[in-house]
């Protein structure tokens, strides 16, 4: 003979009140993360056809000629016309107006601006990082919750029931997966173009603080 703890079933139809409830907001949070996931797949393919090939031969001629350089003014021509990105000039040209303060100070605005490059880049990774880490584990719990009434249903015999639940088991569990391998793929490049950008940047700024200091 079972036994059962007074007050289980109370708690128990709670859970699964709860549980069936979160059934609709979880649908609703995979179909806008596919959607995302979508939108971010093509705003991908519209930065890689706006990239620059910036290679190391050229940041390292820069570096060469931003170092003998003559004056101020030679070295606002040669960034101007490198290159390089239009984001990483203004950065350059910020710091190279930036000669009338002390080298700490200096060194501190170069540091402070590169920081809001980073933040900058880091925001719009964190959007997929998040698609990346909920998406898998939305579609797990899309994959759950309708296997109770899936399995009750079985237990009474209703097939179309258990059909229909396996149903949204399953396309929940594919949405939240792909949008998930999305967000990991987007992401994976992204951080590697932006490591690319920050890294040639901060020789950049690099190279001409040491110019400045002359």
């Amino acid at each position: 003979m079972v036994t059962t703890v007074p007050g289980s079933d109370i708690l128990t139809s709670g859970l699964n009140m709860i549980s069936q409830s979160l059934q609709i907001p979880v649908i609703i949070f995979l179909i806008l993360f596919a959607i995302f996931a979508v939108l971010t797949l093509g705003s991908l393919v519209s930065e890689y056809t706006s990239r620059k090939n910036v290679s190391a031969n050229l940041i390292e001629q820069l570096i060469y000629s931003i170092s003998n350089a003559n004056s101020l003014e030679e070295i606002k021509e040669i960034i101007k016309n490198a290159k390089i990105y239009e984001s990483q000039k203004v950065i350059l040209i910020k710091i190279l107006r930036s000669s009338s303060l002390t080298n700490d100070s200096r060194q501190t605005l170069a540091r402070k601006l590169i920081e809001f490059e980073e933040n900058k880049f880091a925001k719009k990774i964190e959007r997929t990082d998040i698609i990346t880490r909920i998406g898998p584990t939305l579609g797990l719990m899309g994959t759950l919750i309708p296997m109770g009434p899936g399995l009750a249903a079985l237990g009474a015999g209703d097939v179309n029931t258990l059909a229909s639940a396996i149903i949204v088991a399953f396309d929940t569990t594919v949405v939240g997966i792909g949008a998930g391998a999305v967000g990991y793929f987007v992401s994976k490049i992204r951080r590697r173009w932006y490591e690319e950008y920050l890294s040639n940047l901060d020789a950049l700024a690099d190279a001409l603080l040491d110019k400045l200091k002359q």
